[in-house]
């Protein structure tokens, strides 16, 4: 399972470069070290930002580097919080491209406040409230659970 995307764990004194090295070498991809740094570095777009320490970074910049570093490695389940909601139209239009082929090899377990979001990438959902956890088999479901709580 993956961290959340777009989330924390990056230590804001080390560049974008150094954070990816580090998690590199965390999930044992020594090997492979420059082919998983040449990808986060493409996919995030970050350009000279990627030497620059992370606490410089933007929120949208931040998400760009974890949602690239979550892509750099193969997980049974990825777990996304809004994450598809940063960056300009073309950096949202190109994480739904790789969300959509995420989800043909793995899980998505995704917290989004966008119904189109959680339309495009979800076919069941899981309404928290109250305390409780309410399991739906179709994400309308869902969606119609939670707007008829909503006080009018």
């Amino acid at each position: 399972v993956s961290w959340p995307m777009g989330e924390g764990g990056l230590e804001g004194t080390l560049s974008g470069r150094q954070n990816a090295k580090f998690v590199c070498r965390v999930h044992g991809h020594q090997a492979d070290l420059a082919d998983r740094l040449a990808f986060v570095e493409e996919f995030s777009e970050l350009r000279e930002a990627f030497d620059e320490p992370v606490s410089t970074y933007s929120t949208g910049m931040r998400s760009r580097l974890q949602f690239a570093l979550s892509l750099a490695f193969e997980f049974d389940v990825y777990i996304s919080d809004e994450v598809t909601a940063a960056g300009d139209a073309a950096f949202r239009k190109k994480t739904a491209t790789a969300f959509k082929e995420m989800a043909d090899r793995a899980g998505l377990i995704m917290v989004a406040h966008d119904e189109g979001t959680l339309k495009e990438f979800c076919q069941s959902g899981i309404w928290i409230h109250a305390g409780k956890a309410y399991w739906f088999d179709a994400i309308d479901d869902a969606l119609k659970a939670y707007k008829e709580a909503i006080p009018q």
